[in-house]
């Protein structure tokens, strides 16, 4: 039986009339669960930004049901659909990385009009709607799972029965998603189908989502790992000690390219030099068909605060801790570009296709023909 655990939802409806969505506070993990509920299509944006949601499907999940919250709370009259097309045009810009933020709030919005009844029916559809995205990306992700458990089971072979070491970068687990996670889901089948896994955590600065976040996912899961700073890639590809490098994506091209959190380029590059197997694990909503080029794709600058300071725990609280002196100057850039000459292949709910405009047009030739 699958573990309850990978299936959690980290966003979920929480009540039917008014609705309410709850969210669990990635900003605690892992010094607290706590979960946020998002009552008005503001809190939806606020989420996202402060990344109380991140990571690509989910944060297009969040702008679904935050496109329903929206319609929720609008003028019951004639100015319906002006409310509702301003809080689309505001969620759609919360994050300008993550194509999936844009995907989901454009399928809503396209779907509603589409089905445009009085407003009450619409608020009703729009609630289904979200919902169903949401059931349609734990899915999506299971299914992205199963297709890359291949992938290590032949490594598993090779290895006689030996630990297959995967390095991965960030947190492209379930937290980043509804259910499953994306880079994560093929492990956690692996891992179930008793497989056995150790997975190479990179600390992902400045927010450690792989300090903070996939460790705590692999703890919970019973998966063996070991953290390790950003830095050591290179050196642990260098002494055999990886066999499969494994990332989720924010935005994928149409040429293969794969944008992802800062620094998932230098992973690509050592693993390309150590001749080491480097796939990109990711839903379709991800695909951006507007752009060829990796070049074109808007890299999100944060905070310097990001970088300056660093959270831990002192004596059983939470506290922040400078790193730098106060008039450093920062620059702190969210995420990165992988070229597809360097990615192995793409792992999709559809299957595993070449990192080009040839491989995912043979997958998704129902959707390129519209595009």
């Amino acid at each position: 039986m699958i573990p309850e655990f990978w299936r959690t939802r980290s966003i979920q409806r929480v009540n039917d009339a008014p609705a309410a969505v709850a969210v669990v506070d990635q900003r605690r993990l892992p010094f607290a669960i706590q979960t946020i509920t998002l009552q008005r299509s503001g809190d939806a944006i606020d989420a996202i930004q402060q990344m109380v949601v991140r990571g690509a499907p989910l944060i297009g999940v969040t702008g679904a049901y935050g496109i329903a919250l929206a319609a929720q709370e609008a003028p019951n009259d004639q100015r319906f659909w002006g409310y509702l097309a301003e809080r689309a045009g505001l969620i759609a810009n919360a994050r300008p990385t993550a194509i999936n933020l844009a995907w989901g709030v454009n399928r809503m919005m396209q779907e509603l009009r589409h089905h445009a009844a009085d407003i009450n029916q619409t608020i009703a559809t729009a609630w289904q709607l979200a919902d169903a995205i949401a059931d349609e990306d734990a899915a999506t992700c299971n299914s992205i799972g199963l297709h890359g458990l291949p992938l290590i089971e032949g490594i598993a072979k090779r290895k006689n029965g030996a630990a297959v070491n995967i390095l991965t970068h960030c947190n492209a687990g379930r937290l980043a998603c509804v259910a499953w996670g994306t880079a994560t889901a093929p492990i956690y089948h692996a891992h179930h189908a008793g497989i056995p896994v150790h997975v190479w955590v990179d600390e992902t600065r400045p927010r450690n989502q792989g300090a903070r976040l996939t460790t705590w996912e692999l703890a919970e899961a019973g998966i063996p790992h070991t953290l390790v700073v950003d830095n050591a890639g290179g050196h642990l590809m260098q002494h055999g000690l990886v066999d499969i490098v494994l990332v989720g994506s924010d935005r994928t091209t149409r040429n293969g390219d794969v944008c992802n959190k800062i620094g998932t380029y230098l992973k690509a590059l050592a693993a390309h030099d150590n001749r080491i197997p480097f796939y990109a694990a990711l839903p379709s909503s991800t695909l951006d068909w507007g752009i060829r080029d990796g070049a074109a794709i808007p890299i999100e600058e944060r905070a310097a605060s990001e970088v300056r300071c660093i959270e831990g725990v002192v004596n059983g609280a939470v506290h922040q801790a400078e790193i730098t002196l106060p008039n450093t100057p920062i620059s702190n850039f969210g995420f990165d570009v992988t070229p597809a000459r360097l990615v192995s292949g793409l792992i999709t709910e559809r299957g595993i296709c070449s990192a080009s405009q040839t491989g995912i047009q043979t997958l998704f030739a129902d959707r390129y023909a519209n595009k």
